[in-house]
């Protein structure tokens, strides 16, 4: 076969339209083969001649799309010196941007004999491994345009692109679980009722299904197991894997910018899929194990591992850098993706062993014009010392908010902790987030996400239950901070179902009204169980796939609900953190932008945060208070807001604040399912919160009648204005002791709709209560707490004076307070 010299850049394979130029780095090779593989599996080798800064290369003129490929490479064999060269082993380019097949487990893929560790084994193992293949990377984007929604408007939905659509019974039987049923009407739907602004994808870079699952009869289903960082996994591809894969891909991404929905994926850099020092030689370990793992200093045999998972990438050497930065900005550039979650963050901080936050990886993506410029969120820890990091990453990351999720889980539980710990989370985090110059929005809020309990098996079980996963309850978190509300799993207990329902609502209505982003796990609105197993990695089968047939429908339209009551009013969902400021108003007192309030209305007092029993605590959200301009400079205004929390195991009678604040009070959301929308509330009356349930009220304003501004309405009002001057000009004007009633012409189509008081219900607890019999499918009572959304309040003028609030200055931490932040 014709080769040319080719050049040593771009790495991986690059199809021209005329040939395809392979490049391949490893700087401790003797000798590399470039191998072709036919339709037949008979395989073509090419010796790289021509070598730069240890990258070999080659040209190969009239190879195009859809050639299969792989590398032998030559060199030395110790262990001992953290070398595992062996030409016998085929190896998959760690850039092929698509991969056929998958391994096929044996003792050819393993570079030592079985039971002997320390041997060497040649048998040759292309016949068992997945190969890369040379794709075409001409798509037609056809104008497609990120929707580049800011942090502070965004609602992350993650997600499994197989478990989401396996068994939608809207989606054709043979794309269902692929890349293009996630583009399917049917999915997209859904995610815009929920007013989902982004889907986080778990792991799609191509993985390994590991052979211990495999001989268990299990597999790897969440993905966390990489070996190509460049290639989306074939096996969600309906379309073939010989590069339709990628078609596929961008098709799926293309879809949903049309929708106005972003693609995040949750990307896996710190290991691979080869394990420690008895893992398969697939890639990286066999091109240079040197360079791509951290090995240990005194003995190079065996692998540094910070993941738990056998090895970890080596972030310090300049080529591996390399490769996580040429694979980021390629999703970016080529497949148009929008960010990134980052896996085990903290171990990409790890240039030597403490995790260090101005390590070179962050430098790079700091400087990087590509990378810089999307969605950064980490999760911020590993399993090696010091990898607990939540709140130190750089100012232009976010990170998913473990202690978020951890308060909020233990205060709707009903465990001690102090209120400020509680307060803090609620409003952004400003003690974790604020001193490295970030904003609410660096904390991405959840409750529960893919790792752990559904929202539903939250409620339903004090205990993991993993015996499916055939490691004798070993495996998963045994500290969930869950609470299964007095019955373990399943249960017909009416008030049992009763109380797990209202908690699920808690733990929706605290998520989306939290300032911060808001992600919510897939099925967490739909009532998904997983039966109690905590852990489900290795189970791609029903009991982790959404059962679309047994949905919690009126659970669906309570988060749809909130998510629209969100997007709707910035006080839920500020860029800058609270300051406990007073706002002049023109009329009335000054009011701080935030206030605590106990159950008498009066303000929390210092030594209330430290209560570690405190289970009740109101919050004032001033409309007038946020001190942020919109796009066009204009400043913001919103609703107050006041939002009562009882977690208690009793009910709590609520004192309104300052009668100034508003004349009377009208209930949004009520988690209890039995008054939102039932009407107004005055401040003399107060309220009783009934136990483990939660209240949004805003002050109401009457009917807001709302103006038409299109062109027809703006034609009717000039042509009613003439008409009456019309109709003034020829009759005589009365005494002002008898002044006469003009006519007027009919009403213009002002847009007058009804009191927002009385309006549009969300349909959220309108429905028969969801009950799937035995397998206990949707605990929700009839009712289930209908929140709903009051139309914006006229804007509302600044102004002077003092207030029964007083001030709310923000304090430290030390203090046992909610520090606001500036």
């Amino acid at each position: 076969m014709q080769a040319w010299p080719g050049s040593a850049y771009p790495l991986g394979a690059t199809f021209d339209g005329s040939g395809t130029n392979f490049a391949l780095f490893s700087e401790g090779a003797d000798k590399v083969e470039l191998c072709l593989f036919d339709e037949d599996g008979a395989e073509s080798r090419v010796p790289l001649i021509d070598v730069d800064a240890f990258v070999w290369h080659a040209y190969l003129p009239g190879v195009g799309p859809g050639q299969r490929y792989g590398y032998r490479v030559h060199g030395s064999n110790d262990p001992t010196e953290g070398q595992r060269f062996n030409p016998n082993k085929l190896l998959l380019d760690p850039y092929a941007k698509a991969v056929d097949g998958q391994i096929e487990w044996g003792q050819s893929v393993f570079g030592y004999d079985f039971g002997d560790p320390d041997s060497r084994n040649d048998e040759d193992s292309a016949a068992a491994m997945m190969k890369g293949v040379v794709v075409n990377p001409f798509f037609d984007w056809d104008g497609d345009r990120r929707p580049k929604t800011p942090y502070a408007e965004s609602f992350i939905y993650e997600t499994h692109v197989k478990g989401m659509t396996r068994l939608h019974p809207d989606i054709p039987e043979e794309i269902r679980g692929t890349y293009g049923a996630m583009a399917h009407p049917a999915v997209v739907e859904h995610l815009k009722k929920l007013g989902v602004t982004a889907v986080e994808l778990m792991p799609v870079h191509q993985f390994v299904n590991d052979s211990t699952l495999q001989d268990k009869g299990l597999s790897n289903y969440w993905g966390y197991n990489t070996i190509a960082f460049f290639a989306p996994q074939n096996t969600y591809a309906a379309t073939g894997q010989r590069g339709q894969q990628v078609q596929e891909f961008k098709s799926m991404v293309k879809a949903l910018h049309a929708e106005g929905i972003e693609v995040i994926l949750d990307v896996v850099y710190n290991h691979t899929a080869e394990g420690n020092h008895l893992g398969p030689t697939l890639s990286m370990r066999g091109i240079d194990n040197a360079a791509y793992y951290r090995l240990e200093a005194n003995d190079k045999r065996y692998y540094t591992d910070y993941t738990g998972t056998g090895n970890s990438l080596n972030v310090g050497d300049p080529h591996t850098l390399q490769l996580i930065m040429d694979s980021l900005r390629y999703w970016v550039l080529e497949m148009h993706v929008d960010g990134f979650r980052f896996d085990l963050a903290a171990t990409l901080a790890r240039e030597f062993y403490d995790v260090d936050r101005l390590s070179t990886f962050f430098e790079l993506v700091q400087q990087d014009p590509v990378v810089s410029q999307v969605k950064l969120i980490a999760e911020p820890w590993d399993i090696g010392p010091g990898g607990y990091q939540v709140g130190n990453f750089p100012p232009q990351w976010t990170e998913w908010n473990g202690k978020y999720r951890d308060t909020v889980r233990d205060f709707w539980r009903g465990e001690p902790q102090a209120l400020g710990e509680f307060a803090s989370r609620l409003t952004g985090s400003a003690d974790l987030y604020e001193h490295s110059g970030r904003r609410p929005v660096a904390s991405i809020n959840f409750v529960t996400a893919h790792d752990g309990f559904t929202l539903r098996d939250l409620v339903s079980y004090n205990e993991k239950h993993n015996d499916a996963n055939g490691e004798d309850g070993r495996d998963g978190e045994s500290h969930n901070r869950s609470w299964n509300c007095g019955v373990e799993g399943p249960t017909d207990d009416p008030e049992v179902r009763t109380l797990r329902a209202r908690q699920q609502r808690n733990f929706l209505a605290t998520l989306l009204l939290s300032q911060g982003v808001p992600m919510l796990s897939h099925g967490d609105e739909l009532g998904r169980t997983q039966q109690g197993n905590n852990n489900g990695y290795a189970q791609d089968n029903e009991l982790t796939w959404i059962h679309w047939d047994a949905v919690d429908q009126p659970l669906v339209e309570f988060t749809a609900a909130l998510s629209r009551l969100r997007r709707e009013h910035p006080a839920f969902r500020r860029s800058r953190f609270f300051d406990g400021r007073p706002v002049r108003r023109e009329e009335g007192a000054p009011l701080p932008d935030i206030a605590w309030l106990r159950p008498d209305g009066s303000l929390m007092q210092p030594e209330d945060w430290e209560s570690g029993f405190g289970r009740a605590i109101g919050v004032f959200l001033n409309g007038d208070g946020i001190r942020e301009r919109d796009t066009r400079g204009q400043e913001v205004r919103d609703q107050h807001f006041v939002i009562l929390f009882n977690a208690g195991a009793e009910p709590v009678d609520f004192s309104f604040p300052d009668v100034a604040i508003a004349q009377e009070w009208e209930i949004l959301v009520d988690t209890e399912g039995k008054r939102a929308g039932s009407g107004l509330v005055a401040p003399a009356e107060g309220l009783t919160l009934a136990a483990r349930s939660l209240v949004v009220l805003t002050e109401h304003h009457g009917v807001q009648p709302e103006i038409d501004h299109s062109v027809a309405a703006s034609l009717a009002a000039h042509v009613a204005d003439e008409t009456e001057r019309a109709a003034r000009a020829e009759t005589p004007v009365a005494p002002a002791s008898d002044a006469v009633a003009l006519d007027t012409a009919p009403d213009a189509d002002t847009g007058a709709e009804p009191d927002a008081g009385t309006g549009a219900e969300s349909g959220a607890g309108t429905g028969p209560e969801s009950d799937a019999a035995e397998s206990d499918a949707a605990e929700s009572d009839t009712g289930t707490g209908a929140a709903r959304v009051a139309a914006p309040a006229p804007e509302q003028p600044a102004d002077s004076g003092t207030s029964d609030f007083g001030t709310a200055d923000p304090v430290g931490p030390e203090s046992g307070k909610p520090r606001y932040g500036k």
